[in-house]
């Protein structure tokens, strides 16, 4: 099994209502187990897109999928959940972004492991610090990355 952190974020409809069903999802998933969970954080869209505030949270699961399954579960569930990719970085019903795995990296035309932006963004760092065992992640410190960031809305709910 290993461990790997993913991000969920939702802006359209019922926000919680979205993410709680992605969270449900992953759990009945063969191969995946949800070990924590993270708070819930409104965060202000970020990319440059007008939209709604998102709702994040982040979670630690243990899998026994390789990271192209564990990436075809998360895009199936943004699919049960009716995500369309519309506009890039628009809104969205739910977005299931894969961080880690263990600490592989993966680059090929459908997955890039750590995520690549992951370290720009305070909406995945600060949901995921609730979880994490550790401040390095990759080799980068996630409390130094946020010291980077200073131009992001994010609130604990």
């Amino acid at each position: 099994m290993v461990v790997s952190y993913l991000s969920l974020g939702s802006n359209m409809g019922n926000r919680k209502a979205l993410v709680d069903e992605a969270v449900k999802q992953l759990g009945l998933c063969e191969g995946i187990s949800v070990k924590a969970q993270s708070a819930y954080y409104e965060t202000a869209p970020w990319g440059g897109v007008e939209q709604e505030p998102f709702l994040n949270i982040a979670l630690a699961v243990e899998t026994s999928l390789s990271p192209h399954e564990l990436l075809d579960e998360c895009q199936r569930i943004e699919l049960l959940l009716h995500r369309e990719r519309i506009i890039r970085w628009g809104p969205r019903t739910i977005d299931v972004d894969i961080l880690t795995y263990g600490e592989e990296q993966v680059s090929d035309e459908r997955l890039e492991i750590p995520h690549p932006r992951m370290f720009e963004r305070a909406f995945v760092l600060v949901p995921l610090q609730d979880i994490i065992d550790s401040d390095l992640c990759y080799g980068h410190s996630i409390k130094d990355a946020l010291l980077g960031i200073t131009d992001q809305e994010i609130q604990r709910l």
